[in-house]
């Protein structure tokens, strides 16, 4: 199974299925004190259903996640409908240039079949479709627009090679302009280049520079938020559920404060409001404790 092409989501959070079987077992709340631990969908959907954006932390490769994603999702989307609001799903396995892609099969333009094959899904992001179509085919049924938020692979793999300054003015006109690519938080960094080192002593790795393996990161961070902020702002009467890896997620360094970079001081951003969620336990043992790492954890 291919892990993520330039991710840190399989570093910190690792998506192998040998690691799944040796998860923690210690319940969330002696691990992650700072956050709620929930295990009930309508509790949860009720207490995050206020929020412009929700982050739903997926194990890429965790059928449990996914299944968990389409309740949330289908929760809130009951309380939208009752409220007269609606919903939109942001997706980090679809990269940019295939939003069109997207929206020709939410038109019913094109099948599902059409649709993994044209935004070339299993070359791009690999991980079983049969993990997502559920979330897939409850937006189409449901007219819930689909947004493709991720940078293009090779633009990743570019930058984690030769930096920023290799791309060429094509390539930049599908990323943020270079002043929006910000590498801040300290924290993030020493986050991201401690896994780094572990993933090339175990023989992996597709960078031997670890800066640019940072950056290649935190483009993807910035690519994501600046389509997720560019939805928020254009469509003030969406709530936006951001469907990504733990790794995107936690402590807000990913998405979540570059987002909110985005919109802070915007005149119709003034009680702009998200809020996180980790479907499972983090995996990681090593990680900052002392801290909140998400709103809320999924676990008992």
């Amino acid at each position: 199974m291919r892990l993520f092409a330039l991710s840190l989501g399989f570093l910190v959070f690792c998506t192998l299925p040998a690691c799944a079987q040796t998860q923690a077992a210690k319940p969330c709340e002696t691990r992650f004190a700072s956050s709620k631990c929930v295990n009930n969908v309508t509790q949860l959907a009720g207490e995050i259903s206020k929020a412009r954006v929700i982050y739903l932390g997926e194990t890429h490769d965790s059928a449990k996640d996914h299944a968990l994603q389409l309740q949330i999702i289908q929760a809130l989307s009951n309380r939208k409908v009752n409220n007269n609001q609606k919903i939109a799903i942001a997706l980090e396995m679809f990269q940019r240039p295939y939003q069109d892609v997207l929206n020709q099969y939410l038109a019913g333009k094109i099948t599902e079949a059409e649709l993994v094959k044209q935004t070339e899904y299993e070359q791009r992001w690999g991980f079983p479709w049969e993990l997502y179509a559920p979330i897939i085919r409850f937006a189409k049924a449901n007219n819930i627009p689909l947004i493709a938020t991720n940078t293009p692979t090779e633009i990743t793999r570019k930058v984690s090679r030769q930096g920023l300054e290799s791309l060429t003015p094509e390539e930049r006109k599908l990323i943020p302009p270079f002043s929006e690519i910000r590498t801040a938080p300290d924290e993030y960094r020493k986050l991201v280049l401690a896994a780094f080192d572990g993933h090339q002593n175990s023989g992996h790795g597709n960078s031997k520079n670890s800066e640019r393996f940072f950056l290649a990161q935190v483009l993807w961070d910035e690519t994501m938020a600046e389509s997720i902020a560019s939805f928020v702002q254009k469509n003030p009467d969406y709530q936006v559920v951001v469907l990504a890896g733990q790794g995107h997620i936690v402590y807000d360094y990913g998405i979540p404060s570059r987002v909110q970079r985005r919109l802070q001081g915007k005149t119709n951003m003034r009680n702009f409001t998200q809020r996180s969620v980790l479907l499972s336990p983090p995996e990681d043992n090593n990680l900052p404790q002392n801290k909140k790492i998400a709103d809320y954890i999924w676990g008992k």
